[in-house]
């Protein structure tokens, strides 16, 4: 298992994450993704550290919190050290009826971080995400409250989750200018099905050196291989019950139809391909998996060691490439001349 830095930080992480959304037995839109116990949450978590993994991603809304409270006793019941794991999670979903218990604003993180450490049962988090925008509370007031988190010992590093590439970017010259905390990482949708982060939040993050962490690599499940034009998939499956995030179907099943040959050519799954052309990418840090089982575990972290040829490289990027649009393809064709003079 590789190890990559946390964007422009000295921290190490591996370029597999556990990701924790299916720990937890919650009824509504959790129960589609996950319906684990601890015994089977250990199991889990042992699988991954065996494999090399030291990246878990949690949320304080998973499940309500019983993500973090189960991730934490994962880490407990393990024996594991705390130098042994980098611990993400993150703040702004609604974990109560009140109006201010959702949010970013200074109440409410100050409140939360306090919330998580203790379902986690841990003295510091290494990365804390918000984890979406909040339309009420000024970028200043959630950036301040974070900093005073790093300055307070509670957490390590800051990333985000979900924002636009303009907000992230104003979010970076407000720490600058007043000497906060900066984001770190972006978490972030990114799957072969789904690209549209290469247009405008991917140059960010390599110009501001800025860590990235697909989730929902396999497209909500859709490229687990399970699903076919002839097959709506298992019954039960979280694509089927909970159909999200949004893919251009025809698209993905293209791709579905070429990495079936790349897959049996590897002696893979098509799930592991799809993995490893995230992994090819050189911009992205960590890929975040999901996994009800051990053997989730083992197939999707043997992804880092699929080696993809350039001629499977070209043919999955041809059908998952974007569609042109502006102002891109102004860009590209306004380049060309100065392009040319380096050939």
């Amino acid at each position: 298992m590789r190890m990559k830095k946390l964007g422009n930080t000295g921290l190490l992480v591996s370029e597999i994450c556990l990701g924790t959304m299916t720990f937890g037995n919650r009824e509504g839109m959790y129960a589609a993704i996950g319906q684990l116990q601890q015994n089977e949450v250990d199991e889990i978590v042992r699988a991954a550290f065996d494999r090399g993994i030291n990246f878990i991603d949690t949320a304080d809304v998973y499940h309500g919190g019983q993500a973090e409270l189960m991730t934490g006793q994962a880490v407990r019941n393990l024996g594991l050290t705390r130098e042994q794991f980098v611990l993400a999670t993150k703040v702004f979903g609604r974990m109560g009826p009140g109006p201010n218990q959702s949010g970013l604003s200074r109440a409410w993180i100050l409140r939360e971080v306090d919330e998580s450490l203790k379902r986690l049962q841990l003295d510091y988090i290494d990365l804390y995400q918000i984890h979406g925008h909040d339309p009420l509370t000024p970028l200043e007031e959630t950036l301040d409250a974070l900093n005073d988190c790093v300055r307070a010992g509670k957490v390590r590093y800051l990333g985000l989750c979900n924002l636009p590439a303009w907000m992230i970017a104003k979010a970076l010259w407000i720490s600058d200018r007043q000497g906060l905390a900066r984001f770190e990482s972006v978490q972030a949708y990114y799957s072969v099905a789904g690209r549209e982060l290469e247009r405008e939040i991917v140059p960010l993050a390599n110009d501001q050196r800025l860590a990235i962490l697909p989730w929902s690599p396999l497209a909500g499940g859709f490229l687990s291989g399970k699903f076919s034009r002839d097959s709506q998939g298992p019954q039960g499956s979280r694509r089927t019950t909970f159909d999200f995030p949004p893919i251009d179907r025809e698209r993905a099943f293209n791709l579905i139809d070429a990495m079936r040959p790349i897959a049996e050519t590897h002696h893979a799954s098509v799930a592991r391909v799809a993995l490893s052309w995230l992994l090819h990418q050189p911009h992205v840090t960590s890929v975040i998996i999901g996994a009800k089982t051990r053997e989730h575990v083992l197939d999707n972290s043997a992804a880092t060691e699929l080696k993809l040829s350039a001629e499977e490289l070209a043919t999955l990027a041809q059908i998952s490439a974007l569609p042109p649009e502006y102002p891109g393809w102004m860009l590209e064709f306004q380049g060309r001349d100065r392009r040319e003079a380096l050939k």
